[in-house]
C-alpha cells in the first residue's frame, strides 16, 4: 500500500509530540508493572512432579530428561516443529519455529542464571544438524522419541515447557504456547517463565529464592567461566551511573 492510500498521522508540534508519547508512557509502566506482577506470580505456582522417564536422541546419543538439564537448576524445552508433513520440510523446519529459532539470545546469559534452553523436534540427529548449520542455530537440539509432546501438550502445536529440578528429580513449573511464544527469545522473556525468575533483588520472589543485586551479574557472553561476577570493574561503572543518572535497582 502506498504512502498516500495510507490514512495519515496527525503531524503536530515536538511539544504536542512529546506530550502524547508521555501518556503512551504511563500505559507502557502500567503494562510492565503487570507483567512484573505476573511474572511473580508464575514463582509461586506449584510445581509438577514429572514420574515418568523421557527419552531423547542427542548429539551424544541417548539423554534423559534430566540430562537435558546439562546440571543446571532449571531447563526450558521448545518443542520446535521439523519432521515428515511440516511444511519446507525437508529443508526447512516450521516457518514459525524457524522465525522463533532466529531470535534466541546467546544462551550464555541463561546458563549464568542457571538455566538450560533446548529445543526439541521428531527429526532424527543427522536431520537437526543439517538444519542448524543451514541456518546458523547453536541451540542443543533433541529428538523426541516417545510420548513427551503428548504428555507436554506440544503434539500438535509449539510451546515451552519449563521445569526445575531437586537433586534428580524433575518438575514441570510453566508452560506458555500460542501467542505466548512471540514475545520469547530474549534472556528476560526465558527467565519471567521459570519458577526462579530473572533471580535478581528487587522482585517480589518467595523467601529463599536465589537473589543478587540486579545488572551486576552481566557479562560478556565469552567471559562468564573465565571471569569473577560481579566484576569490581563493572560494578564501579554501574554505582558511578546510579549516582550520575539517579537510577535505582
Amino acid at each position: 500500500m502506498s504512502t498516500s492510500m495510507m490514512e495519515k498521522a496527525k503531524v503536530v508540534s515536538q511539544a504536542e509530540w512529546l506530550a502524547a508519547r508521555e501518556g503512551l508512557l504511563a500505559r507502557e509502566k502500567q503494562l510492565t508493572r503487570e507483567r512484573d506482577a505476573l511474572a511473580a506470580e508464575r514463582r509461586r505456582m506449584p510445581w509438577m512432579a514429572v514420574e515418568k522417564q523421557y527419552e531423547f536422541e542427542g548429539p551424544r546419543g541417548k539423554a534423559s530428561l534430566l540430562d537435558l538439564f546439562e546440571g543446571r537448576r532449571q531447563l526450558i524445552v521448545y518443542r520446535a516443529f521439523f519432521e515428515p508433513g511440516v511444511f519446507g520440510w525437508p529443508d526447512h523446519a516450521c516457518r514459525g519455529c524457524s522465525l522463533g529459532a532466529d531470535q534466541v539470545s546467546h544462551l550464555s546469559h541463561l546458563n549464568a542464571r542457571d538455566t538450560t534452553l533446548v529445543y526439541a523436534s521428531r527429526a532424527s540427529q543427522p536431520e537437526i544438524e543439517r538444519l542448524k548449520k543451514r541456518m546458523g542455530w547453536t541451540m542443543p537440539w533433541y529428538t523426541i522419541t516417545d510420548g513427551f509432546d503428548v504428555d507436554f501438550g506440544v503434539d500438535q502445536w509449539h510451546g515451552h515447557n519449563a521445569f526445575i529440578r531437586d537433586g534428580d528429580k524433575v518438575f514441570r513449573t510453566y508452560f506458555i504456547n500460542s501467542r505466548g511464544d512471540e514475545a520469547m527469545g530474549s534472556v528476560w522473556s526465558y527467565l519471567d517463565m521459570t519458577a526462579l525468575g530473572r533471580q535478581e533483588e528487587w522482585e517480589d520472589s518467595p523467601k529463599g529464592y536465589p537473589q543478587t543485586v540486579p545488572y551486576k551479574w552481566w557479562n560478556w557472553h565469552d567471559e562468564y567461566a573465565s571471569s569473577t561476577s560481579p566484576d569490581p570493574g563493572w560494578v564501579k561503572v554501574l554505582d558511578n551511573a546510579r549516582v550520575t543518572l539517579g537510577l535505582k535497582d
